[in-house]
């Protein structure tokens, strides 16, 4: 355990303006992601919340937007194949990568061309 971290409370992913409603479609519609509200002293920044588990995933906005194609977060699931065929059906390609020990995943990109994992444990 870390001397000081203690663990993660949120992940943030980088929008272009005036992409909340993508956000919420993928975030939380077809990911099921419930919004959550922001402070008040943020919200004229744009972007939205959502609650992830226990965690938090912020999607703020960023004027000189660029993807993240590396960079990504991995979300836990408990349906991989359910959710790669929701993801499929909704045409978000699916890149299949080799399962690393102990867990299943696919790589999709958010509305944005943001990388995100999807991992199940086995």
């Amino acid at each position: 355990m870390s001397k000081f971290l203690t663990g993660i409370d949120h992940i943030q992913i980088a929008a272009p303006s005036g992409s909340e409603d993508a956000a919420r479609t993928f975030y939380g519609d077809l990911l099921g992601m419930e919004e959550i509200s922001k402070p008040e002293n943020l919200k004229r920044r744009g972007g939205c919340w959502f609650q992830c588990g226990l965690h938090e995933v912020h999607i703020g906005i960023q004027q000189d937007f660029m993807p993240a194609k590396k960079a990504h977060p991995g979300f836990t699931v408990n349906a991989l194949e359910q959710l790669k065929i929701q993801l499929e059906e909704a045409d978000y390609m699916i890149s299949e990568e080799p399962p690393i020990e102990g867990r299943s995943r696919f790589f999709t990109h958010d509305p944005f061309g943001n990388r995100i994992e999807f991992l199940a444990f086995e």
